[in-house]
């Protein structure tokens, strides 16, 4: 498979507080970030063995839950595990990492103050069985949005993701028209003439435009990838136009307050400078509530 060539800018968590205006602006305009070593140590061995959990529990039945969800395996034919939802609800340690301080600067710099944790998910290629994932976008930005600021998921990796499990992104596609788009998702086959492969090392971050195109092909031989998503929007664009519901950005608010306070209190998040959240106007929170649940369901908080 071809690939176009993209000089990626160097970012590495490790490094530096938060993304620079020049990294900034490469995702601005092309839809997608790499941000090395963003968990490490205890944190990340901690998160995979939690997520390992969920996956053995999918992966040894077909667990008749909503939150889990299978494709088809394409050497067995068999319902393989490829994505489980709402994983802040399952595990202590994922909601210390959604208020990690790098991540949650990098996104009040790029949405503004009143930012909004909106979706938590992992995605998986199970071990010889990569279900495909053609080429698409995420969602849309909402019809008659002129708000420049971009939707996006913070894309989580735990494990090694090569060209064989790696995700593939078409950079600029951001900024395509929903025509142009369209036409290039119902090209046939898989193509990467005009793609960049994105391969990834264990507690790497990729940001990427809920409006890029982006995939990866099935796997044969392929192993474990797990992938963590956060998906963040600015809370203005979805108090004008959703989808979901005021009361449910509250609650979100809420819910990422108490996550960074259980960063402050993890042993293996002493000694890095919290992230102090400060929404503003309408959106600003004066005391703090303890979430009544960590699992609020969209299908409960859609605009009618």
């Amino acid at each position: 498979m071809g690939a176009i060539d993209i000089k990626l800018p160097h970012v590495d968590a490790a490094m530096q507080d938060v993304i620079s205006e020049e990294q900034a602006q490469f995702f601005i305009d092309n839809g997608f970030l790499v941000i090395r070593n963003v968990i490490r140590g205890e944190e990340l061995s901690l998160v995979q063995a939690e997520m390992q959990q969920l996956v053995d529990r999918g992966i040894a039945e077909e667990v008749d839950h909503p939150d889990f969800m299978y494709g088809v395996g394409v050497k067995s034919g068999q319902p393989i595990l490829r994505r489980i939802e709402y994983v802040i609800e399952k595990s202590d340690p994922m909601k210390v990492l959604l208020a990690h301080p790098f991540i949650l600067r990098t996104v009040e710099k790029l949405q503004g103050v009143n930012f909004i944790p909106t979706w938590d998910s992992m995605v998986l290629k199970a071990p010889n069985e990569g279900v495909i994932v053609p080429w698409h976008r995420d969602a849309a930005v909402p019809d008659g949005c002129t708000d420049p600021r971009p939707i996006f998921n913070v894309d989580f990796y735990l494990d090694e993701a090569d060209l064989q499990t790696c995700l593939w992104v078409i950079p600029g596609t951001n900024r395509w028209s929903a025509e142009d788009a369209n036409k290039r998702v119902k090209q046939p086959g898989f193509s990467t003439d005009d793609a960049i492969p994105v391969p990834m090392q264990p507690g790497d971050v990729i940001l990427h435009n809920i409006e890029v195109l982006h995939g990866s092909p099935a796997g044969d031989g392929n192993p474990l990838r797990r992938t963590v998503y956060y998906e963040f929007r600015p809370g203005e664009i979805e108090a004008e136009f959703g989808p979901h519901t005021l009361e449910y950005l509250a609650l979100k608010q809420h819910l990422l307050y108490d996550c960074i306070e259980r960063r402050k209190q993890a042993s293996y998040a002493q000694g890095e400078t919290p992230f102090e959240y400060k929404p503003q106007g309408g959106f600003a929170i004066h005391q703090p509530k303890q979430p009544e649940q960590y699992r609020y369901a969209h299908n409960n908080y859609w605009r009618r």
